[in-house]
């Protein structure tokens, strides 16, 4: 396959080239590099069958040729980053969107939207199903992202009914792992630079929230598997780990893998910050086989290990 995919620079779209890549298939990344870094594809870029292209997605995706699946991924998504980039996030989960469909409508190519589990918003209904329509505040802080993946929805949905994309959409929830920025402003980067920095961690609010965080590896093999589906156009699927944590006890965790003593501090809750997350991922299981399979601790201790070489190959 010749694989498109946007944000290829970014956390998780890096970790996609790296996946289609050992899968034998060509990729594309194209990635403006606003929240991506290029070191994120230093092994990638020594593959002759990665060709990178600097570019902006709300300006259009310079691709060539015949492609067989593109992979929306670019967009800011981490409140940090989305918060900074307000407009560009809502630029690129709209026009970038259309132009992602429009290259898959051109191409014949399947298109893979990230959508996210923040458009399911403080849920009213717990744990979440695809069936679930959100509760969502259209015009506050975090509106920039959570609307721009709801009408990226919308606008694929849309093409799809009355139009010939095949286009299939992926809510994720809380993905960790390598190459997660220390700047990135959730909780679990947070965490880990705080604890090897030897300082308290910062819990926002009570930390009684939850959330359910799905190792990357795991995260990446149920994109590939709704990628490969012949008989998936149309599909929502969640992709997300059942096992619901609060806050603290990750901290607890993430302190206990690092080997420090646990010390906190607390600071204000963020506006529209959901107080429960958890996916349910019944139609993963039944349409990709899928489910998670890293154990948090496991994830955690790997995610560490990575956050530490990199840390002593720059020092």
């Amino acid at each position: 396959m010749r694989v498109v995919i946007t944000g290829g620079a970014g956390f998780i779209g890096s970790h996609l080239v790296d996946r289609f890549l050992r899968d034998g298939h060509e990729v594309v990344a194209i990635d403006n590099l606003c929240t991506g870094a290029p070191a994120n594809l230093d092994d990638a870029v020594e593959n002759a069958r990665l060709t990178f292209v600097r570019a902006d997605a709300t300006a259009g995706l310079p691709v060539q040729g015949h492609v067989d699946a593109v992979l929306h991924f670019a967009s800011p998504a981490s409140p940090v980053h989305y918060a900074r980039l307000a407009l560009e996030t809502l630029a690129v989960n709209s026009t970038g969107t259309a132009h992602a469909c429009d290259l898959a409508e051109r191409t014949g190519a399947r298109l893979i939207f990230a959508s996210t589990s923040e458009i399911y918003g403080e849920p009213a209904v717990h744990p979440q199903p695809e069936s679930y329509w959100g509760n969502v505040n259209p015009v506050g802080e975090r509106a920039c992202y959570d609307e721009g993946k709801r009408f990226g929805e919308a606008l694929i949905a849309t093409r799809v009914r009355l139009r010939a994309l095949d286009g299939r959409i992926v809510r994720i929830f809380n993905t960790y792992g390598p190459r997660m920025a220390a700047d990135d402003g959730r909780a679990i980067p947070n965490f880990i630079a705080q604890a090897l920095a030897g300082r308290a961690l910062t819990l926002y609010g009570d930390g009684s929230q939850t959330r359910s965080f799905t190792y990357i590896d795991d995260l990446v093999d149920g994109i590939a598997r709704l990628t490969a589906h012949e008989q998936a156009r149309g599909a929502i699927v969640n992709l997300g780990n059942p096992e619901e944590v609060t806050i603290t006890a990750v901290a607890g965790t993430i302190a206990a893998a690092a080997g420090v003593a646990l010390r906190v501090e607390h600071g204000p809750l963020p506006s529209d910050d959901p107080s429960r997350r958890k996916p349910d991922v019944t139609r993963a299981r039944e349409l990709l086989g899928w489910e998670p399979q890293t154990p948090l601790r496991e994830g955690i201790e790997r995610t560490l290990a990575w956050w530490r070489s990199t840390r002593s190959a720059g020092a």
